[in-house]
């Protein structure tokens, strides 16, 4: 089965090791990705603004490996401040109202503490239609 490998071009990919995503099979997993917006190279301080950024890199990720945010199954959210977890409720259902996939929020610190969120998903590319 083939393995593809995904980058951001982010320079913690090299330092650290791992690539934004990896397709294998009919698989997408998209690493932890945090809100940090590589066109211009900057970070919010506002959690519903790094939200955001998180989708929107998570979906380059995606349509990179030939999938979507419509093809997640599974979806995990890391927040150093778990209290603040329902900010991004509007966000979260924004993108995933119909998709629905599994769910979990785990409260737990970030490489950087400027960081109020990561966004890590899984999907299962749909087949093409016949």
């Amino acid at each position: 089965m083939k393995r593809t490998l995904i980058s951001s071009g982010s320079t913690f990919e090299s330092e650290i090791g791992y690539s934004r995503a990896v397709v294998q099979g009919d698989w997408v997993f998209v690493s932890g990705t945090t809100g940090f917006d590589y066109t211009t190279m900057t970070l919010s301080d506002d959690l519903e603004t790094q939200t955001e950024q998180c989708f929107k890199n998570i979906a380059a990720a995606l349509a990179s490996a030939g999938s979507s945010l419509n093809d997640v199954v599974r979806v995990t959210y890391v927040l150093p401040n778990g209290s603040e977890f329902p900010k991004c409720w509007p966000i979260l259902k924004k993108y995933f109202d119909e998709v629905r996939p599994a769910a979990t929020m785990i409260s737990a610190g970030l490489a950087d503490p400027r960081m109020k969120i990561e966004i890590e998903v899984t999907a299962l590319k749909r087949s093409p239609a016949p």
